[in-house]
């Protein structure tokens, strides 16, 4: 009985190495994610960067023509753009600061975990499910000075003024802001609550073994472990916050005046309203840059008193 040799495999010479063929199938895998990024981010700011040094129209799209840097000069010799510059970094500084206060007192009221703690975080989070677009809604029905549940009362106590809080100039900007606050607390709560269930029990129970007092735990244990939780929350609504649009879009439309104009809100207008698609572009180009800057500055600061605090 003759035995058969069994045929051995071999691999080619040139077949790819384990470790090419995983990196190549990783890559296949986030392929989708990063056109998508492209073709939906980069690909419009580039194309926007591209728009802010031409005299661009909608309306007469066969004269554009390319202008330089007179789009950037116009933007800062622009009164009604400084006005809008400032409300934006007022909104911003103003809303994520209290969001920053507000939220912290709700993660340390809510840090003990038991079943009430649960039920009231649940409950907590209802503002983050609604889109701004219907908060600004709600809250300008409520705060009518005519129908509102609130302002009609606010007006007839005296406590605002004959057109409301959204229609005065002297609290417009302040009611956008408290209206923010609404909104965003509680996703500030939730970002700094993951952080403070985190910290290590061992610290906490040592600091209160040598007579620390809740206060100076608070202050010397407690604030700088939570340093990453608080520089995650503060750049995310920091930048989120200095993009505004949807809420001041529906409640004040950037008035009463320019009141509540913001730098957001002035682009869509131009884009939008006055077709003038160069000098918006502009905007969001200087946007996109202080955003940067305001990141970079929050890591210079943060991240050498994180190292030092490691």
């Amino acid at each position: 009985m003759t035995d058969l040799a069994l045929p051995i495999s071999r691999s080619p010479r040139n077949a790819m190495p384990y470790r090419t063929r995983r990196r190549l199938f990783l890559l296949l895998m986030v392929a989708p994610a990063i056109v998508y990024v492209v073709l939906i981010a980069l690909w419009p700011l580039a194309q926007g960067i591209v728009y802010s040094f031409f005299d661009y129209s909608l309306l007469r799209p066969a004269s554009t023509s390319y202008v330089g840097l007179d789009n950037y000069r116009a933007l800062f010799s622009d009164t009604t753009v400084r006005t809008a510059l400032v409300n934006t970094f007022l909104f911003t500084f103003g809303a994520v600061a209290l969001e920053f206060l507000f939220g912290l007192g709700l993660a340390l009221l809510l840090w003990r975990d038991d079943r009430f703690n649960r039920i009231c975080l649940s409950l907590l989070l209802i503002p983050v499910t609604v889109t701004p677009l219907v908060v600004g809604l709600i809250f300008k029905a409520m705060l009518s000075p005519d129908y509102g549940a609130i302002g009609y009362f606010a007006a007839e106590w005296g406590l605002s003024g004959e057109h409301g809080f959204l229609g005065e100039t002297s609290s417009a900007l302040m009611t956008i802001i408290m209206i923010d606050v609404w909104e965003w607390t509680p996703l500030m709560a939730l970002i700094l609550l993951a952080g403070l269930k985190s910290l290590p029990t061992d610290i906490l129970e040592a600091a209160q073994v040598d007579g620390a007092r809740p206060l100076q735990r608070f202050r010397i244990v407690v604030l700088p472990l939570l340093l990453p939780s608080t520089f995650l929350a503060l750049v995310l609504r920091m930048m989120d916050a200095f993009r505004v649009f949807d809420i001041i879009f529906v409640s004040t439309g950037g008035g009463p005046g320019d009141a509540t104009d913001t730098l957001m809100i002035y682009s869509v207008k131009q884009g939008l309203q006055f077709f003038n698609v160069g000098f918006a572009s502009a905007i969001a180009s200087v946007m996109t840059i202080l955003i940067g800057i305001m990141a970079v500055i929050f890591i210079l600061v943060v991240k050498p008193a994180e190292a030092r605090n490691g």
